[in-house]
């Protein structure tokens, strides 16, 4: 076992980790429980969380390789804008894709470019959702963007 430090949400946090200890494990060690696991396998975004800005699925990266990493996961994440949309375009159904894809929305709001249709489905693609058939979540993201840049 080995210590881990994290910036996590803004945080610091120490984990113990062995050398198969996922991100997303070590994450729900430190207590947060926002960040799901379905898969296990990096194919439905699900876990995805921040890792130093970049965007990843939390259950294949190895904790120990993010020792001093910055960690941001869907507790973290402060986008009101992003909530009030799901929520309006009814992009919540079950709920369980919906952290997963807080976190990729965020990565992709935080770009530069204003976003298409296409661009952003194209970027969501990684989140597996079987209840709301995208486009109400494509709709919203379009939406907070627009709203953003004016």
């Amino acid at each position: 076992m080995t210590t881990v430090r994290l910036q996590l949400n803004g945080e610091a946090c120490s984990v113990e980790a062995s050398p198969v200890t996922s991100l997303l494990a070590a994450i729900r060690q430190a207590g947060l429980t926002g960040t799901q696991g379905a898969c296990e396998e990096g194919e439905c975004g699900s876990c995805s969380v921040l890792l130093d800005d970049a965007l990843v699925c939390s259950c294949l990266v190895p904790a120990a390789a993010c020792d001093g990493a910055r960690v941001t996961t869907v507790e973290g994440v402060v986008a009101p804008d992003l909530a009030a949309a799901l929520a309006a375009h009814g992009a919540v159904q079950c709920g369980f894709c919906t952290p997963g894809f807080v976190v990729a929305a965020t990565a992709l709001l935080d770009g530069d470019e204003p976003l298409d249709h296409a661009t952003a489905a194209h970027a969501l693609a990684g989140n597996l959702c079987r209840c709301t058939g995208y486009q109400p979540i494509l709709a919203a993201v379009l939406e907070v963007d627009r709203a953003r840049r004016g």
